[in-house]
């Protein structure tokens, strides 16, 4: 059985030896020309800057939409009801359809089996609250007690109402972080009461902050869940006037969250197809799979990161020429130089070795200072215009790889050139 001989440790030495020098001297000639190889790595500092900056927005938007579609829970499923507030419009959707009502919701409990909690919604924003809201007046949200679950809430004080206050549609009500802050201040709001409209409901519980989007994510419309109150579902139905009751669907959405080895798209075309059946197809609700979107988001993910690479790796593109530039202009300026090496016993594998590694240093350097800058820019970006940035390690170590890389490969050619040089020639090089 045959083995592979190892590098002897007098071999591994001697090919150090000679790297040695040719680093040295590679670094003298980028010290003796300053200006212009700082010049030269220009084109590296900013490509490399581009492609971690831009990676990085990428990254924390991604991360941002990812965890909002995380928040939905991958397990449920969202039936979110199409509304409008004109009135023309939404009698010639009633000639169609009698829009989302609880015999949906019942005839959706009832025939899909991996259902394991489910609850109606019914969404509005009051005219007015007592004490008045510093921000935004929080929206209204008429839910059952299963909701916790299903959305994953948690509290930070008290708790969350019971079935048999739904039942009753006790005037309870829980806060979400920022109404609690917008309504109450630093004060503790347990035991307070809130007047919603004309209705006065006894403060149970506070909500722990939740993510919030700014505009619509994947269908679910545009909503701040920290400035929500969550009150019984029949007490919202019985107690609370709606200005657009009469242009209002009976609820406006359905949460479901189904068992755990439940078919997520399976049960989604059954609530799809119960749902076209009951409105006639008239189109006026939407029925969101976050574990779907989840996946989606992944697969965006990846294109978009060969996107955005691709598009700031033109940059380095641009540094590499810079590179491959330079180099043959400074083999016309040390001809001489490279005839004397030869002269006196340096072989073409050395000429190429050191000019190789002077272009490899050019990018080492200006790929090092890339990532500093880009790692700066994502901060100021993040700051001046409010975006979540999150410089990742496999962006850094991405661009450094193909700054790297664009410098072995830009100065091969000048290397290879330099080698070919006749020593004859070169020395009398003038």
């Amino acid at each position: 059985m045959s083995t592979v001989a190892s590098p002897s440790p007098k071999r591994v030495l001697r090919g150090y030896q000679q790297w040695v020098p040719d680093v040295r001297l590679g670094l003298q000639n980028l010290l003796l020309h300053r200006l212009r190889s700082l010049l030269t790595m220009l084109g590296m500092i900013f490509g490399v800057a581009a492609v971690v900056s831009m990676l990085s927005i990428g990254a924390g938007a991604r991360q941002k939409v990812m965890a909002l579609i995380e928040q939905m829970g991958v397990r449920n499923l969202i039936v979110e009801a199409k509304e409008t507030t004109e009135w023309q419009a939404h009698q010639k959707i009633r000639k169609i359809s009698p829009g989302l009502t609880f015999q949906d919701y019942r005839v959706i409990r009832d025939e899909v089996g991996d259902i394991v909690a489910s609850t109606p919604r019914k969404r509005m924003t009051p005219s007015k609250t007592i004490p008045k809201s510093q921000e935004d007046v929080p929206a209204v949200y008429g839910v059952n007690p299963s909701y916790t679950n299903i959305a994953g809430l948690h509290l930070l004080e008290g708790r969350f109402f019971d079935q048999d206050e739904e039942s009753r549609g006790a005037p309870v009500c829980v806060l979400g972080a920022a109404a609690r802050s917008s309504l109450f201040g630093a004060s503790n709001p347990i035991d307070q009461y809130i007047k919603v409209n004309e209705q006065w409901f006894r403060v149970i519980g506070v909500v722990s902050p939740q993510l919030s989007s700014q505009t619509e994510v994947a269908g679910v419309p545009t909503q701040d869940l920290n400035n929500i109150v969550y009150v019984p579902l029949n007490a919202a139905i019985l107690r609370l006037e709606d200005s657009y009751s009469d242009v209002r669907d009976e609820i406006d959405g359905i949460y479901l969250r189904l068992r755990e080895n439940a078919d997520m798209p399976a049960v989604a075309q059954v609530v799809r197809a119960i749902l076209d059946s009951s409105h006639h197809s008239a189109g006026d609700f939407s029925v969101i799979v976050p574990a779907e979107l989840l996946a989606e988001q992944k697969r965006t993910e990846r294109l978009f990161n060969v996107v955005m690479v691709a598009i700031a790796s033109i940059s380095l593109l641009v540094g590499g020429i810079g590179i491959m530039n330079i180099m043959l202009a400074s083999i016309l300026e040390r001809t001489r130089e490279i005839g004397l090496r030869r002269a006196v016993g340096a072989r073409q594998s050395d000429i190429v070795r050191q000019f190789v590694i002077e272009a490899m240093m050019i990018s080492f350097v200006g790929g090092s200072l890339g990532i500093v800058f880009g790692f700066v820019m994502s901060r100021l970006i993040a700051w001046l215009a409010g975006w979540s940035t999150i410089v990742t390690a496999s962006s850094i170590l991405l661009a450094f790889v193909v700054s790297i890389s664009v410098g072995l490969v830009f100065g091969i050619y000048p290397a290879a050139k330099a080698a070919r040089l006749d020593p004859v020639e070169a020395i009398r090089y003038e």
